[in-house]
């Protein structure tokens, strides 16, 4: 029996609530980072330290995030995420010294880890597998709406003369809000069973769900360095380009405002990326965007610096727009019993990428120089194409290999 409009609606609302929220408040540090390094005097790979260990903690649980939703229920879980992070950023706004503001930090990466896996389980068995690509590619425009929500705020509040633990409150504020629209939204899917929909009780391949539930481990594999090598360059990305513009000589208003035009620039990257895939093949579309990633870096310590600002919009289209053929596979590649489990591994992964990209990269600009960093980001893009070229080019008929 299939399941009513509303109840799929009910699952992609309270998934994406939850991205949003969750993808603007932890992409406000990228612009809460450059703010700090001028107020505390920060080296490039304390920067990255800093990032580092926000995305540790994330990483960290979120590697058990999937096995929390199967017992707690996904809507509790993002509920109780949400809630962790605006803690987190109400804290900051009391911390007095480096070493509270990282344990702040700490505690925001902690809240983040539980919104990914337990939302992309919930929509990927809420939705068939016909109309699946599309519910994931709106999930998934949210969270970089989100993100260029809470970064142009922080940005403009910066800018109109706010100090940054005052709009650190206001986002703690909002993140509380959040969680109630959470609570309030999803309240009929709470407890229930099947909350995702009847998908998950489908048998695949011999019908029973083991371990972590991936039907197929070197495909599986294969994905995992993909989106672990990414996830190197665009965090490393994030947190450095704004001091390649101070370095270009630009004020801090305006180099901070550099993360947002990134962001701004995924939206649209997300959706055509997906597209382009659809019409080109995964890893034809895949290898092209890639290389444009990478000449797009190069351009940007070549050219002026208003004129690298401007071609940040086409580079963060490009350098975002990746995730939206790499996380397309998962759904193919992970039973449906087992599908926040699967999805927990993948981000978690990902997000060890993300602690380890800013703190090498801040070793790298602090020995060689930004650009010299910047350069390093387009090596570890092109070094990604490799382990794509060992995915299948339709997950779904893969072969069952536990």
């Amino acid at each position: 029996m299939r399941q009513t409009s509303p109840h799929r609606k009910s699952v992609l609302s309270v998934s994406c609530i939850a991205h949003m929220a969750q993808d603007g408040l932890s992409s406000a540090i990228f612009v809460l980072l450059p703010v700090l390094a001028q107020a505390f005097g920060l080296t490039y790979a304390q920067v990255g330290l800093m990032k580092g260990l926000n995305n540790a903690s994330q990483a960290i649980l979120e590697f058990g995030s999937g096995w929390f939703a199967e017992r707690f229920g996904e809507v509790r879980l993002l509920a109780f995420g949400v809630v962790l992070t605006g803690a987190g950023y109400l804290c900051l706004t009391l911390a007095p010294g480096i070493f509270l503001i990282a344990a702040c930090l700490i505690l925001i990466g902690a809240g983040t880890a539980f919104h990914h896996a337990p939302s992309s389980s919930l929509i990927a068995n809420g939705y068939p597998q016909d109309k699946r690509s599309s519910a994931l590619g709106f999930y998934n425009a949210t969270g970089d709406v989100g993100k260029l929500v809470f970064t142009g705020c922080f940005s403009l509040g910066v800018g109109a003369g706010l100090a940054w633990y005052q709009v650190s409150f206001l986002f703690g504020l909002s993140a509380l809000l959040a969680a109630g629209g959470i609570a309030f939204v999803g309240s009929s899917l709470m407890g229930r069973a099947d909350a995702g929909s009847p998908e998950r009780t489908k048998a695949v391949g011999s019908g029973t769900a083991t371990g972590w539930g991936i039907l197929n481990w070197r495909s599986f594999g294969a994905l995992l360095a993909v989106t672990s090598i990414d996830t190197v360059a665009q965090t490393g990305l994030f947190v450095f380009t704004a001091f390649l513009m101070l370095a270009k000589g630009l004020p801090l208003s305006i180099a901070a405002g550099a993360t947002v035009i990134l962001l701004a620039g995924g939206v649209f990257g997300k959706a055509g990326c997906g597209y382009l895939a659809d019409r080109m093949g995964a890893h034809r579309a895949f290898v092209l965007i890639q290389v444009l990633t990478a000449v797009g870096l190069v351009a940007i310590i070549i050219v002026p610096a208003w004129f690298a600002m401007i071609l940040l919009f086409p580079l963060g289209a490009v350098a975002q727009g990746s995730t939206s053929i790499t996380y397309g596979f998962a759904a193919g590649l992970i039973h449906p019993q087992r599908m926040a489990r699967g999805y927990a591994l993948l981000y978690s992964t990902g997000t060890l990428g993300a602690a380890a990209g800013p703190l090498a990269f801040g070793w790298v600009a602090d020995a060689a120089g930004i650009e010299a960093a910047i350069i390093s980001m387009a090596v570890i893009v092109l070094v990604s194409i490799a382990p794509m070229m060992f995915l299948p080019a339709h997950p779904e008929r893969v072969e069952t290999i536990v």
